[in-house]
C-alpha cells in the first residue's frame, strides 16, 4: 500500500535571475522552503549568490526583484550557497512554479560551481495548475494562484518569498487533482 502523500517531502524552490536566458543569465537568489504534503513547513533558507566576477556583472531588471550589485557582492560564493541548497533539497522532491525556467538555471550554476544537485521526480506547479484548466480560462501566474487559494504573496519577485507562497499553493493542487497517496504522485503533468 501506498503512503499517504502527507509523509512525503517537498523541496519548493525558487530563483530570481539575471535575465530569462539560462544560457546568457545566472542565479542572483535561491529561496526553497521544505514541506511535507500536507504543506507542513519543515525548513526555509535563502541566500543571494555572489558574482564570478566582483566588477563586470548585470543584475538585470531591479526593478522586478529588487537586487542590486552592491547586494550580491557581499553574498557567499555560489558554490557556498548551491552546496546548503543540495543540504537541504536531499531526499525531497522539487517543486517550482514554472520548473523548467528554475531548472534550467540551477543545473547551469551547479554545473559552473561543481556542487551536484538532487532533483528527484521534479513537479512544476504551473503545469499543474494549467491540467486543472484545459481550456485556459483563468491565469496560473503565481500572484494569479495567490489570490485564487487566498495565499499570501509578500513580497512578489524574492526567492524566499515566491518559495513560501508556491509551498502554501502545493496542497490545493495536489487536493485539486485528487493526490492522497505517494504513488498518484506519478499521475501528475511531467515537469519537464
Amino acid at each position: 500500500m501506498s503512503s499517504p502523500v502527507s509523509s512525503e517531502r517537498f523541496a519548493v524552490v525558487d530563483v530570481e535571475t539575471s535575465g530569462l536566458s539560462a544560457e546568457r543569465n545566472h542565479v542572483l537568489q535561491v529561496g526553497v522552503v521544505v514541506v511535507d504534503g500536507d504543506g507542513v513547513v519543515l525548513d526555509r533558507y535563502s541566500s543571494l549568490i555572489a558574482p564570478r566576477s566582483r566588477w563586470f556583472f548585470r543584475v538585470g531588471p531591479t526593478k522586478i526583484h529588487g537586487i542590486h550589485r552592491r547586494d550580491a557582492r557581499r553574498a557567499p560564493s555560489g558554490a557556498t550557497v548551491l552546496t546548503e541548497l543540495a543540504r537541504r533539497m536531499e531526499g525531497a522532491r522539487f517543486v517550482a512554479h514554472n520548473a523548467p525556467f528554475d531548472l534550467a538555471f540551477l543545473r547551469k550554476a551547479s554545473q559552473e560551481h561543481g556542487v551536484p544537485l538532487p532533483v528527484n521526480h521534479p513537479l512544476c506547479t504551473l503545469r499543474m495548475s494549467r491540467a486543472l484548466d484545459p481550456q485556459r480560462t483563468m491565469s496560473h501566474r503565481l500572484a494569479d494562484l495567490c489570490t485564487r487559494y487566498d495565499v499570501p504573496l509578500l513580497r512578489p519577485h524574492d526567492a524566499l518569498a515566491d518559495a513560501d507562497a508556491t509551498a502554501a499553493i502545493l496542497p490545493h493542487l495536489l487536493q485539486a487533482h485528487g493526490v492522497s497517496t505517494v504513488d498518484q504522485l506519478a499521475s501528475l503533468p511531467p515537469a519537464s
